[in-house]
């Protein structure tokens, strides 16, 4: 089992890592819309929020070695799901078909007061 961190995402504010890498797979914890070098929310508007999840998502697959085009499962916590389709609209800019299975919940509160957090299971080449 490998840990992997990289400064290019928001370090961890718990008991847990970026990511594990074992058995082929990368599991990444769950990623909030933090900028990775202020530690803080980048906006309110859910877009850019989505957009800094799947950002912050991508430069982990990359320090493990893969990318968001090798997820498996992805999982998704957003606060309102009145913001699912712009969900699909910017999961479909940053992963290629075929897409991952995928569940996403309305939860009543995250990390921060943010709107999504998405963990992933990916596969490593």
């Amino acid at each position: 089992m490998d840990i992997v961190n990289t400064e290019s995402a928001p370090k961890a504010l718990g008991t847990y890592s970026q990511a594990v890498q074992h058995g082929g797979f990368l599991f990444i914890s769950g990623q909030v819309p933090f900028d990775p070098v202020t530690m803080k929310v980048i906006s309110d508007d859910p877009v850019d929020q989505i957009r800094q999840v799947f950002a912050n998502l991508k430069a982990i697959a990359e320090a493990g070695g893969t990318s968001l085009d090798n997820a498996i499962k992805l999982t998704v916590y957003l606060k309102d799901l009145g913001i699912f389709a712009r969900l699909n609209e910017e999961m479909a800019r940053v992963i290629s078909e075929p897409y991952p299975a995928r569940v996403a919940v309305e939860v009543s509160r995250l990390p921060g007061d943010v709107l999504v957090e998405i963990d992933a299971i990916i596969a490593v080449d």
